[in-house]
Formats: structure tokens, C-alpha cells, sequence
């Protein structure tokens, strides 16, 4: 005989949701919804407290391991590190916004793919470093940005972060969705080895960055439509006026 599934316990789904829209202390809307989660269970009240007491326990350092790499990095910035992030990529005549995060874009997949996720990312490294330094080619061969051009190489930068990230780390053996289709493939019946799995994510990981690459060079070819012509234009009008007077 089937038991019937209770379902109240979701009801801490809904107050997250409720506490989240009318804009509520996070910290408040989440106890309340453990507390009510627990009550609608049924919990003992004291059972209650002491699993809510366990997991802050383990879990009291992680705030200091997020917040502090952010603090260090806004530090950084403060004294001047976009700044000299963007001087130093204008001194390479070479360099080109396209150029830079097709480079980029292979060593966050090699990286990604030997494990070694947390050497890129978005508040670590595209904002203070990739981002300035996609300006700084740019500006270096354009001038000053217009503000929707900006977006778009900023767009751009985070991107290319994502695109490694996401199909380098399919290539790492002990990464947890390849665990995950090892599993799903066991229930199955079918016995794949989580290696031939990591190796089957290279052809694709290769395919991303070709693909994605052939993207950044149209962005290029873009930058010089959109705002090297204006460029061109404005130092012609420029050398006219001067020649005038």
C-alpha cells in the first residue's frame, strides 16, 4: 500500500521565495524557513535548533574564504592595478581586444582542464585584469570607448571566462559531472571508465575554442567597422581644422 508523501516541508521553498521578492533580511528569511521546514516535517523544536547550530558550525569560515579574496582585490585596484593592467598591454602594438581573450581563452581551458578552476573567474581575474586590459588594447588603437562599444568588449571578456571555464573542466577526469555521467551510465549497465569520459570531452573542449575564437576575431573585425572608421574620420576632420587655421 502506497504512504502518502508529505508535502508541507516545501512550504520553506515558498517563504525563501516570498522573503526574497518582498526584499527581506536573507539571513532572517532563511532561518524562518528552516525553522518552518522543520516544524512542517515533524521536527522536535530542539532537534531543530541543534541542526540549524551544526551546519553554521561548519559552515562559519566560508564567508571569510569568499570575502576575503574580494577585499585583497578591491584593495589591489584601489593602488592603480587596472591602471597598470592597461598601461601595460598598450606598450604591445600588437595587441588587439580579440587577440588578447583568444589567448586567454586557451589557458583558462588548459588550466580549467588539470584541475585548476580557481585561477580565473570573474571577480578574481576579468574584472580587475581581462576587463582593463581588453580596454586598454582597444583605447590603445581607437581612442576613447563609446559607452554601448565598452559593454561589449566587457560582455566579451566575461564570455570567453565562461566558454574556458565551462569546456576545460570537462577534460578533468575528477571533475563532478563527469562523476555524475559515470554513475548515470553504471545504472544503466553501461561500464564507462571516467577517464574515456574526461578524454571523449577534448574534441568538444577543441571545437569550443575554435568556434568561440572565430567569434573574437569578428569582434575585431567589428571594433574596426564600429569605431575605427569613426576614428579615422574625427583625426581627418581634426587635421582639416588645423590646416585652416
Amino acid at each position: 500500500m502506497e504512504q502518502a508523501v508529505n508535502l508541507w516541508p516545501l512550504v520553506g521553498v515558498g517563504i525563501i521565495i516570498l522573503g526574497f521578492v518582498l526584499r527581506f533580511n536573507p539571513m532572517m528569511v532563511v532561518a524562518l524557513a528552516a525553522i518552518a521546514t522543520g516544524l512542517a516535517a515533524p521536527m522536535p523544536v530542539m532537534q531543530i535548533f541543534t541542526a540549524i547550530g551544526t551546519a553554521f558550525v561548519k559552515t562559519r569560515n566560508l564567508p571569510l574564504i569568499i570575502l576575503l579574496p574580494l577585499a585583497v582585490i578591491g584593495l589591489l585596484e584601489r593602488h592603480g592595478l587596472r591602471e597598470h593592467a592597461q598601461a601595460w598591454i598598450s606598450r604591445i602594438a600588437s595587441a588587439t581586444v580579440g587577440r588578447l581573450l583568444i589567448v586567454y581563452l586557451g589557458v583558462r581551458e588548459l588550466t580549467a582542464a588539470v584541475g585548476l578552476t580557481s585561477l580565473g573567474g570573474h571577480p578574481q581575474m576579468v574584472r580587475p585584469l581581462l576587463a582593463p586590459m581588453a580596454e586598454g588594447a582597444a583605447e590603445t588603437r581607437f581612442g576613447k570607448l563609446p559607452a554601448p562599444v565598452r559593454q561589449r568588449v566587457l560582455a566579451f571578456c566575461a564570455a570567453t571566462d565562461n566558454v574556458g571555464l565551462f569546456f576545460g573542466e570537462d577534460i578533468f577526469v575528477a571533475f563532478g559531472a563527469i562523476a555524475l555521467m559515470h554513475t548515470f551510465l553504471l545504472s544503466s549497465n553501461i561500464d564507462v571508465e571516467p577517464l574515456h569520459i574526461a578524454v571523449w570531452g577534448i574534441p568538444t573542449a577543441i571545437c569550443a575554442f575554435l568556434i568561440h575564437a572565430v567569434r573574437l576575431k569578428r569582434l575585431d573585425m567589428w571594433l574596426e567597422r564600429e569605431v575605427g572608421g569613426k576614428a579615422t574620420a574625427d583625426a581627418g576632420t581634426t587635421a582639416t581644422a588645423k590646416s585652416g587655421e
